[in-house]
């Protein structure tokens, strides 16, 4: 299960991602970004209540990261140490843009 909880501000979006973003629930974050990136200069990330990201979820981020590579700048805060080791594995670390 995945809870997204957006804010839009101007510019600016945050998107706190809660729960798994696994096979199931990309899809889900995959239509919000969608829905939500035109005209967004800034695109946050907050992980701090995510627990896990599969292949699945990190094709979406690295969608996203694409997109705002023309548009403006995307960053990822509150990773766990989980996360941020699937990252480092990954290599996204080197693609994404961690706080």
């Amino acid at each position: 299960m995945l809870n997204i909880t957006k804010t839009k501000e101007d510019a600016k979006l945050d998107i706190a991602l809660e729960g798994r973003l696994d096979t199931t629930t990309a899809p889900q974050l995959e239509e919000t970004i969608t829905a939500e990136i035109e005209g967004v200069k800034e695109l946050v990330f907050d992980f701090a209540a995510l627990e896990y990201v599969s292949s699945a979820g990190l094709r979406v981020l690295l969608s996203a990261q694409k997109k705002m590579n023309k548009q403006g700048s995307m960053v990822i805060r509150n990773v766990s140490e989980e996360i941020d080791e699937i990252f480092n594995v990954t290599g996204f670390s080197d693609i994404l843009t961690i706080e």
